[in-house]
């Protein structure tokens, strides 16, 4: 086990220093492209007025014969395309791949100054986190890069779920996690086809009509992903990660879509994925805070500007735990008005 001591030491000489706390930007959907797609990456601009996060995939949806041309993609628009202030992410292959290695050393040395995180999918345990930690401190000392990228988690294996904690606590470079339900329920061997959502045969069923077994019983949809999302939820915040809920793969089911994120969002979480420009505007709803709430929040604030004492507001009693809530809703609202001139003039800000 490393000292703590050291904890914050680069992991190679010349590298820089792990950062000693996340810092929290608009973070409401992480929008996935193909960065082989030569018509998607010509849109990036456009989308990028839309968005918090772009992430440029080289995993899973990508074919293996587009690997390379993916990756390829990814250098060339770190290069030339203005994003503006959306951040700009990855995912790379699974470190059992034969193509992981080629995707850390291309992009960290020719577009690390660019990007800001490193998406590592399936991950298991904190052996996995550490061995990318190690070589992305050498790459940046290579590369002699000024401020250290940070690693996303996505926790989709059973042995991952059983290890989040672990996780959590690998590295200072842990930005977040996302939640993969697909490939979560193949390793747990769950009979489910979806990506993401409800299923119509996890139910409860209310008891049998007393004298009468044939009268309808009402039934409720379970969700199948609450106890994993709350594992990953607590795992993050007690770490100051933040979570993230991942993909809803039917794009034709926007109620479905809007349901689901906002199940994570009560939970906890700070957004989500988005996998066509239509879930974009979902995210975008679902984890902003309600205009109503901001409202309230920069009353609470106006009336206890230094947090200290206990008043009442609309019949609601206010002290510095209340204060300090606000105080998260309000400086959200305001990242979120500088991109958005729309939620600006709702939050009147």
């Amino acid at each position: 086990m490393r000292s703590p001591r050291d904890f914050l030491k680069p992991q190679a000489v010349g590298a820089p220093a792990p950062l000693a706390e996340i810092p929290f930007k608009p973070s409401r959907m992480i929008h996935f492209f193909d960065p082989s797609n030569e018509k998607m990456a010509a849109k990036l601009p456009d989308i990028a007025k839309k968005t918090d996060i772009l992430l440029g995939n080289l995993e899973d949806a990508v074919p293996a014969d587009r690997k390379e041309a993916a990756r390829e993609g990814l250098v060339k628009i770190g290069k030339q395309v203005d994003l503006g202030d959306t951040a700009l992410w990855t995912r790379i292959n699974s470190l059992d791949s034969p193509w992981v290695l080629d995707d850390l050393l291309r992009l960290v040395l020719e577009i690390g100054d660019r990007l800001e995180v490193v998406m590592v999918p399936k991950v298991e345990g904190a052996w996995d986190i550490h061995y990318v930690d190690r070589l992305l401190a050498q790459l940046e000392a290579k590369a002699k890069l000024r401020r250290p990228l940070l690693v996303h988690a996505i926790l989709e294996t059973a042995q991952g779920v059983a290890n989040v904690e672990e996780i959590a606590q690998a590295s200072p470079r842990m930005q977040g996690m996302s939640f993969g339900p697909a490939d979560l329920a193949a390793s747990r061997r769950m009979k489910t086809t979806r990506v993401g959502g409800g299923h119509p045969g996890y139910l409860v069923v209310t008891d049998p009509v007393k004298d009468q077994p044939e009268a309808p019983r009402q039934t409720a949809q379970q969700d199948l992903w609450h106890y994993s999302i709350a594992r990953m939820v607590d795992a993050c915040t007690a770490n100051g990660l933040l979570p993230f809920y991942g993909p809803f793969g039917d794009i034709s089911d926007p109620v479905g879509c809007e349901a689901q994120f906002r199940a994570a969002f009560l939970m906890g979480c700070v957004g989500a994925w988005s996998l066509h420009p239509s879930q974009i505007d979902i995210a975008k709803q679902v984890f902003s805070p309600d205009p109503a709430e901001v409202r309230f929040a920069r009353r609470v604030l106006e009336a206890m500007p230094d947090g200290r004492g206990v008043l009442m507001l609309d019949g609601k009693m206010q002290d510095d735990a209340t204060w300090k809530q606000c105080k998260v809703m309000v400086s959200l609202a305001e990242l979120l008005a500088k991109k958005d001139p729309e939620l600006a003039a709702k939050y009147g800000l």
